[in-house]
C-alpha cells in the first residue's frame, strides 16, 4: 500500500463511519511502519494505529531494525507479534515472538499476539496442541498483570487467501480452546476479560456469523482492510 491510498483509506474510514454511535467497537488499523505518522493524523482521535512488527531486540546496533520504543515514540499504540505472515515468510519462532511480546509491553504498548495452525496441521487432528504450544512458548510465562494488557489473535493460516473458509463453529471451537487455557494457566476472571480476535478471512458477508459466536471478541482484518466499503461493512457487522 502507498501513502497516498493508505491515508484515502483512513480518510473514508474516519468520514464514513458515525464515531458518536453507541456500541461501535474499538477500532485499530496497522499500516505499514513508514506510514504510521500519516494514519495517525488521518486518525484523529476515533481510532487507534499500530504496527504490523517489530524487532525482538531493544536499542543497540542493529542496523534497519525497528524498535517497539520507536514505535511507541511516534505514537503508535498497539503491535502485532506472530503474524502468520512473519512465521512463514521470516521464520520467526515462538522464541521469536516471546521476544517481541516482552519488547512490546516493556515499551508500554499492547501486543497483538498471533497463534493459528497450517492446513498440515489442522488435516493432522493436532491444531489444539499446537495452538496450545505457540501460547506456552510465547505469553504463558507473562505474569497476570502483563497478560491482561495482552490482545490474541487466532489465524487458522488454512483459511486465509486459500479459498478455504473456516466456518463460525471452527472459529468458536477454537476461541473457546484458547480461552479455557487461558483460564487454567491464569483463572476465570482473566480468560473471561482477554479479548480473542479471530483473523482467517474475515469478510463483509461472514462477518455478522463470525462476531455472534460467544468467544470470539472481534476480527483482525487482512485483505478486506484495503477495501474501504469491505471494512466499513465489517465494523458495522463487528457493532451489531
Amino acid at each position: 500500500m502507498q501513502n497516498n491510498a493508505a491515508c484515502d483509506l483512513l480518510n473514508t474510514l474516519k468520514t464514513s463511519v458515525d464515531f458518536s454511535e453507541s456500541g461501535l467497537p474499538e477500532i485499530a488499523v496497522f499500516p505499514p511502519s513508514v506510514y504510521i505518522g500519516k494514519a495517525i493524523e488521518a486518525a484523529g482521535n476515533k481510532f487507534l494505529v499500530g504496527a504490523q512488527n517489530c524487532s525482538a531486540t531493544g536499542e543497540g546496533a542493529y542496523t534497519g531494525e525497528v524498535t517497539s520504543e520507536m514505535l511507541a515514540s511516534v505514537g503508535a499504540a498497539l503491535i502485532l507479534a506472530g503474524h502468520s505472515e512473519r512465521r512463514q515468510f521470516f521464520g520467526e519462532t515462538n522464541a521469536i515472538v516471546k521476544s517481541k511480546v516482552e519488547r512490546v509491553l516493556a515499551a508500554q504498548l499492547t501486543p497483538v499476539f498471533c497463534c493459528g495452525e497450517s492446513l498440515e496441521v489442522r488435516n493432522a487432528n493436532a491444531y489444539k496442541e499446537f495452538v496450545y504450544t505457540q501460547l506456552a512458548e510465547s505469553v504463558f510465562h507473562l505474569d497476570e498483570d502483563n497478560f491482561r494488557k495482552l490482545i490474541i489473535a487466532y489465524e487458522p493460516v488454512w483459511a486465509i487467501g486459500t479459498g478455504v473458509n473456516a466456518s463460525p463453529a471452527q472459529a468458536q471451537e477454537m476461541h473457546l480452546f484458547i480461552r479455557n487455557a487461558v483460564k487454567e494457566k491464569y483463572n476465570e476472571v482473566v480468560a473471561d476479560n482477554v479479548r480473542i480476535l479471530y483473523g482467517g478471512s474475515v469478510k463483509p458477508d461472514n462477518a455478522a456469523q463470525l462476531f455472534a459466536c460467544a468467544d470470539v471478541d472481534g476480527g483482525l482484518v487482512g485483505g478486506a482492510s484495503l477495501k474501504a466499503t469491505d471494512f466499513i461493512a465489517i465494523v458495522q457487522a463487528a457493532k451489531q
